[in-house]
């Protein structure tokens, strides 16, 4: 893999890359050409297909993974491909983490540590509940799996649902040990279920953005619709028991100005509202100061709008 990042003038290369975006013009001369911008995980390059009817150029479109082979020229001081040939390729010719942003964790070792949290709960109806989702709906595993948990802010990467649910998880099974007023079995649930709304709310990679339902729903509607399908099918499923996990569902953002259409009136609405915020929020300022640190060397980063603070890099003891 020639990283987008290493590529430098005068080179040929003959690889793999996501099509972000395609769009043809003319010259000044009245010479159709196309001109495409590259995309892996390190970064974009403008490309210009000059002859786009020649025998080389295969048909593709935004968001096509492609194999490329061009010569790498400067063109206004930046680095830009002349591209030669050009065909999308087939799924299995490529790996997605080469070109999307992808969690450092592993993901089927993440997930497998989620279903014993599954398997943790007792309670018959919560238990059966959880397996509907995590173990016998494929499509859903699937779409957890490879989902991120936010379009831009915090987690938005594959893998970030899941690396998100099972920290909020685990934060609230702590709270479970150390606040004995919790019913652990309620909080684990809606822990895990209180973000599965994402896998409708935002459409997978490469695009990474709201959908209609999304826009005109919010995954906190959309997970409690998935949380009540599903118990409509458990029969006997208790009633206030069911209200009480859609009530931690729908009061997980804590604020009404937040998108919460309640606040929390559970000790475990409140508990998953803190748990939840502490994730979101450790994340930002990591995925922050990873970033901050590549690109400068002072403590201070300056004012952040989500935090309303500036910022500052802790100090080597």
């Amino acid at each position: 893999m020639k990283y987008i990042e290493t590529l430098r003038e005068g080179e040929k290369i003959a690889n793999i890359y996501l099509c972000k975006h395609k769009s043809s013009a003319v010259t000044k001369n009245g010479k159709a050409y196309d001109s495409v911008i590259l995309q892996d995980k390190t970064g974009t390059v403008d490309g210009k297909i000059w002859d786009p009817g020649s025998q080389g150029i295969g048909d593709f479109d935004d968001l096509d993974y492609v194999d490329v082979v061009a010569d790498v020229i400067s063109f206004n001081g930046a680095l830009q491909l002349n591209i030669k040939r050009i065909r999308k390729v087939s799924e299995g010719e490529y790996n997605p983490a080469d070109y999307l942003p992808t969690t450092s964790k592993e993901v089927d070792k993440m997930y497998e540590e989620l279903k014993q949290f599954v398997e943790s709960v007792k309670n018959p109806y919560f238990n059966r509940l959880l397996k509907m989702f995590f173990e016998d709906d494929e499509n859903f595993i699937k779409a957890f799996k490879n989902h991120s948990a936010a379009k831009s802010v915090h987690h938005g990467f594959i893998g970030g649902l899941l690396e998100h649910t099972l920290s909020v998880t685990k934060l609230c099974h702590y709270y479970c040990g150390a606040y004995p007023v919790l019913n652990r079995d309620l909080l684990v649930t809606a822990a895990l279920c209180h973000d599965i709304g994402k896998v409708k709310e935002l459409s997978s990679f490469p695009t990474n953005d709201y959908t209609d339902d999304g826009q005109l729903l919010g995954h906190i509607v959309m997970g409690t619709e998935m949380v009540t399908e599903k118990i409509n099918k458990i029969e006997g499923f208790p009633a206030k028991q069911a209200s009480e996990l859609k009530h931690c569902i729908v009061a997980h953002h804590g604020e009404l100005e937040y998108g919460s259409p309640k606040k929390p009136a559970l000790a475990e609405a409140l508990a998953l509202n803190l748990a939840d915020n502490t994730d979101a929020k450790m994340e930002t300022m990591t995925e922050m100061l990873n970033s901050a640190s590549v690109q400068n060397d002072n403590q201070w980063l300056g004012y952040n709008r989500f935090f309303e603070s500036n910022i500052r890099r802790t100090s080597d003891i």
